[in-house]
């Protein structure tokens, strides 16, 4: 777990041990295989394929990197894996966790750099 984001107008800022940023209306991800910003944070408008995260929904009120595919990045192997909030009967995401509010500020409250989540 490398970083949390929150919608400051939406939220309060989570507590937790990890490092935390208020979402803004210009925050991509870049999601681009071969664009040099893959798999990481951009500011839009962007020119290569991007994903926002700004949205009209909740999914994105508080998402955490999950360090996936970052360092070293591999073009091709996976970007944008995040934790994030889940939609109403925790449909499937496109390759995320997905949790309850609840469950996501309950988690925070327990992280700290360097932890991990166990995929299995």
């Amino acid at each position: 777990m490398r970083h949390v984001y929150y919608r400051a107008d939406r939220l309060a800022r989570p507590k937790t041990g990890l490092p935390v940023s208020a979402l803004h209306p210009r925050l991509g991800w870049c999601d681009a295989r071969g664009d040099a910003n893959y798999n990481r944070v951009v500011a839009l408008p962007y020119p290569a394929s991007h994903e926002r995260l700004w949205r009209k929904d909740c999914l994105y009120d508080v998402v955490i990197l999950l360090g996936y595919n970052d360092w070293p990045r591999s073009q091709g192997r996976g970007s944008a894996i995040f934790m994030h909030l889940a939609r109403a009967g925790y449909s499937p995401t496109e390759g995320c966790v997905a949790v309850s509010l609840e469950h996501m500020l309950r988690i925070l409250e327990q992280v700290s750099p360097g932890d991990a989540v166990r995929i299995t």
